[in-house]
């Protein structure tokens, strides 16, 4: 019973959560957004640098941040800033979690590239039952900061 009440919890919440991605090889943004849709979740917008991530801050809940983008290896920074400035629930997705292998302040987690939708879904379940103070499982494939 328990378990169909978080469920459900979770596929109603999961509904009003919006995503923003912040990624600059195209495909790979593209595919992001397309896995989040197919959830039923909004994407907030794409951003491939710090200005354009900080700019859509104010409309999204959750953000997946790539560490290296179009204006450098600027995403440990704008994952700090969304999360601490913003209050958005931050998971790196990236090929060099080394990078922020001591974690970030605010941060969630980590998650290596590349990512099949299978692990986007459920580390965005995960960020969201986090967001709203759940327990939740950690997805095998993520690094949680401590």
């Amino acid at each position: 019973m328990a378990i169909n009440v978080v469920r459900k919890w979770l596929r109603d919440n999961v509904m009003n959560q919006r995503v923003l991605i912040v990624e600059d090889e195209f495909l790979i943004a593209l595919d992001l957004e397309a896995t989040v849709e197919n959830l039923g979740m909004e994407v907030a917008g794409l951003a491939t640098n710090k200005e354009q991530a900080l700019q859509l801050a104010h409309l999204a809940d959750v953000a997946f941040v790539d560490i290296n983008l179009s204006d450098g290896a600027t995403g440990p920074e704008i994952g700090r800033r969304l999360a601490e400035d913003h209050g958005i629930t931050v998971v790196f997705m990236t090929g060099n979690p080394e990078a922020v292998a001591n974690g970030v302040k605010g941060a969630l987690g980590v998650v290596s590239k590349p990512v099949m939708p299978a692990v986007v879904e459920q580390s965005l379940k995960y960020a969201v039952a986090r967001r709203a103070g759940m327990l939740a499982s950690v997805p095998p494939q993520m690094m949680v900061f401590a």
